[in-house]
C-alpha cells in the first residue's frame, strides 16, 4: 500500500511503528518539533484521545468528505476511519442451542459460566460499552455489565484470538471478538484451532433488529504540527481509493470504510449484516462513562 502510494505520487513514506499509546506520548512530548505528518491507529478511543490532546489538526478535503461516510468521521474532521471490523458473538455449536442474538443477551442467566471476553482495560471492551451507553443509557449498561461479569467463564484475559481459542478448547461456550480475527483464521488457519474445532464455531451478528452490529475502526488524521501537511492529506486521500480499500480487506480481513468496495473471500464468508451506524464521535464522547461502568461492575 505504501509503495503504491509512492509510485503514484512520488512521495516517500517513512514509517515509525509502535504501540499507539507510546506514539501518542511521543507526539505530545515532541510538541511543535514532532516529525509526524500522519497518525494512524486502531479504535475510536485512541483517535479521540489524540484529538483531545491537540495532536491532530482539522482537514478540509472534498475527497475524504465524499468517500468516507459522515458517521465514520470526527465531527471536527480531525480524523477519518479507513477500515472497519464488526464486534460480534461467537459460540460453540455443540453446547449452545440458543446463542445470544443481541449484546444485551450476554447478561441472561442462562449463559452463566459460559462467556469469555476481554478485559475492561482493552479499548474494544471500552468501545462496545460506550456504544451501548450511547444507545441505552449508562444505568441500563451498568446493569448489563454487572450481569455479564456474573456470566464469565473465566477472568478476562488475552486478545480476541484467545477468546476464539477458548471456544475451541471448551473453556468458553460464548465469546466476543472482532470479525477480522476469525476471518484471518478462516484464511490462514491457527495452530491452536483444528479444522474440526473451527467448523464447530458459529457466529451471530448481534442486534440485527435494532441498533445493528458494533463496528470498530482503523483510522487516522494529520498531525497538528505536520511538516508536510499537503503530502499528509494526499496520503489520507489515497487511503480512500479503491486500491487501498481493497488492501485493507484482502490484507487484513477487514471491511472497507468506502461503500461499494468488494470484500475479500475471508470477509465475505461471514455473510451480510446490518452495522451500527452511530456517529463515532458519539461513541468517543461516552468512553469515560464506559470505563466507570466497567469498573463499577467489577469487570477486571
Amino acid at each position: 500500500m505504501y509503495s503504491d502510494f509512492t509510485a503514484a505520487t512520488g512521495i516517500t513514506v517513512n514509517r515509525i511503528e509502535g504501540n499507539a499509546d507510546e506514539l501518542i506520548a511521543r507526539m505530545e512530548a515532541e510538541g511543535a518539533n514532532s516529525p509526524a505528518d500522519v497518525f494512524l491507529t486502531v479504535d475510536t478511543v485512541r483517535l479521540a484521545r489524540a484529538t483531545e490532546m491537540g495532536l491532530l489538526q482539522p482537514v478540509e478535503s472534498d475527497v475524504l468528505e465524499t468517500r468516507i461516510p459522515a458517521y465514520l468521521q470526527d465531527d471536527g474532521n480531525h480524523w477519518f476511519a479507513f477500515s472497519q471490523r464488526a464486534r460480534i458473538l461467537f459460540y460453540d455449536k455443540t453446547d449452545v442451542a440458543n446463542p445470544p442474538q443481541t449484546y444485551q443477551d450476554l447478561a441472561k442467566p442462562e449463559y452463566a459460566g459460559q462467556v469469555c471476553i476481554r478485559s475492561a482495560t482493552n479499548v474494544y471492551t471500552q468501545n462496545i460499552a460506550a456504544a451501548l451507553i450511547a444507545h441505552l443509557g449508562a444505568d441500563a449498561v451498568q446493569d448489563w455489565a454487572s450481569a455479564v461479569v456474573g456470566n464469565f467463564a473465566r477472568s478476562p484475559q488475552g486478545g480476541d484470538t484467545d477468546q476464539l481459542r477458548g471456544i475451541a478448547s471448551g473453556e468458553c461456550d460464548i465469546a466476543m471478538s472482532n470479525t477480522y480475527y476469525f476471518s484471518r483464521i478462516l484464511r490462514q488457519g491457527d495452530s491452536q484451532i483444528s479444522p474440526e474445532q473451527l467448523a464447530n464455531i458459529g457466529w451471530v451478528f448481534p442486534n440485527q433488529n435494532d441498533i445493528g452490529a458494533h463496528m470498530n475502526v482503523s483510522g487516522g488524521g494529520v498531525a497538528a504540527h505536520a511538516p508536510n501537511r499537503e503530502n499528509a492529506i494526499a496520503f489520507l486521500e489515497y487511503l480512500t481509493s479503491d486500491q487501498a480499500q481493497q488492501y485493507f480487506s484482502a490484507g487484513n480481513d477487514e471491511y472497507p470504510a468506502v461503500p461499494g468496495v468488494g470484500l475479500a473471500p475471508s470477509v465475505a464468508a461471514l455473510g451480510i449484516f446490518r452495522p451500527d451506524v452511530i456517529d463515532l464521535s458519539e461513541i468517543a464522547d461516552n468512553v469515560g462513562a464506559a470505563v466507570e461502568v466497567l469498573n463499577e461492575a467489577g469487570w477486571q
